[in-house]
């Protein structure tokens, strides 16, 4: 067991220290680009501007003949472009493939200085954030780095959601995780083809009534795993989402699971069409009047404590803080949405 004094020490001479605290930004949706592909790398600067987090991927979805155009598509991407406010994420192939390697040690040494998070497919266990830890400090003593490179999770096997306490809080590099449902249902030995999202055949039927047809209502297969990687997660102070919903043609469904995972407290999902960008704005963007309302609270329970009523009802400490998690993530929002800036007038 390491020692707590030690957990914030560099895992390699040379390499940046250990954040304490993460980055504090707006991340409504990671948005998946393949790099192998010219004609996505060209929309590129476009969409640097429309996301909160562009993320290059490496593994699943793209072919095996691909892999290392899609390595050197990204490194490519990265170096051409700037930026800013956006995050820059990289998805590396699975640990036990034969591009994973290469993936960490060329993009770290090619553009290491402008990466942000490498996200870790198929995560089991601890062992797994603690190999990668590890390598990414040796290289960045090697090339010189002045920030770590953080570590962003999928869970996506029995194993993985079994040891996910543990997984998030593995290391000072955890920046969160996110539901890897289509996976997980394999590894599960689920009875769904679908990548997120709802089964009509998981319902449950209201108690029998004379004279009445029983109507099976849809239920949320991730509901359980979402829960228990919201509170991982929240407990360590890293942050929570809600994967890949597949069906592109599907826009109200893809609506609903996000907002399910938005109030469960995902700070975000991933977008894996340019149609689900928006959807994931909308969703994972306090609604202006909800900002207000908490604004209200705040300002009438200035140090937190006490008890008020507003508009007939009672707001007390709880409240205050639930209202301070929407104006928070509301002044964030509006850093990087003028049109919501705007509307929150905060």
């Amino acid at each position: 067991m390491k020692l707590p004094r030690n957990h914030y020490r560099p895992l390699a001479i040379g390499a940046p220290e250990p954040l304490r605290e993460l980055p504090v930004k707006a991340e409504r949706m990671i948005h998946f680009v393949p790099p192998h592909l010219e004609k996505v790398r060209a929309k590129v600067p476009d969409l640097i501007s429309q996301v909160d987090i562009l993320l290059g991927n490496l593994e699943d979805a793209i072919p095996a003949e691909s892999k290392e155009a899609a390595r050197s598509g990204f490194i490519e991407l990265a170096r051409a472009n700037d930026f800013g406010d956006t995050g820059l994420w990289t998805r590396i192939n699975a640990l036990n493939s034969p591009w994973m390697l290469d993936d960490v040690v060329q993009i770290v040494e090619a553009v290491g200085d402008k990466l942000d998070v490498i996200m870790l497919p198929k995560v089991e266990g601890v062992w797994d954030i603690h190999y990668l830890d590890q390598l990414l400090a040796q290289l960045e003593a090697r090339h010189g780095l002045t920030k770590p490179i953080l570590i962003h999770a999928i869970l996506e096997t029995a194993e993985g959601v079994n040891n996910v306490e543990a997984i998030a809080s593995a290391s000072p590099r955890m920046h969160g995780m996110s539901l890897g449902p289509a996976d997980l249902a394999a590894s599960r030995a689920m009875k769904t083809t679908r990548v997120g999202g709802g089964h009509p055949g998981y319902a449950v039927l209201p108690d029998p009534a004379e004279g009445t047809v029983r109507t099976a209502v849809q239920q949320d297969l991730w509901h359980y795993t979402i829960a228990r990687m919201v509170d991982a997660c929240a407990a360590n102070g890293i942050k929570a989402f809600y994967g890949p919903f597949g069906d592109f043609s599907d826009a109200d469904a893809c609506e609903q699971q996000f907002r399910n995972a938005f109030l469960m407290g995902c700070a975000g999902a991933w977008s894996l069409h340019p149609n689900q960008i928006d959807i994931a704005k909308r969703v994972f963007s306090p609604d202006p009047e909800e900002v207000k309302m908490a604004v209200r609270i705040l300002d009438a329970m200035p140090d937190g404590t006490g008890a008020v009523m507003i508009d007939g009802k009672m707001q007390d400490d709880a409240t205050w803080k639930q209202a301070k998690v929407i104006v928070d993530l509301a002044r964030l929002v509006a850093r990087k949405d003028p049109d919501l800036a705007s509307r929150y007038d905060l």
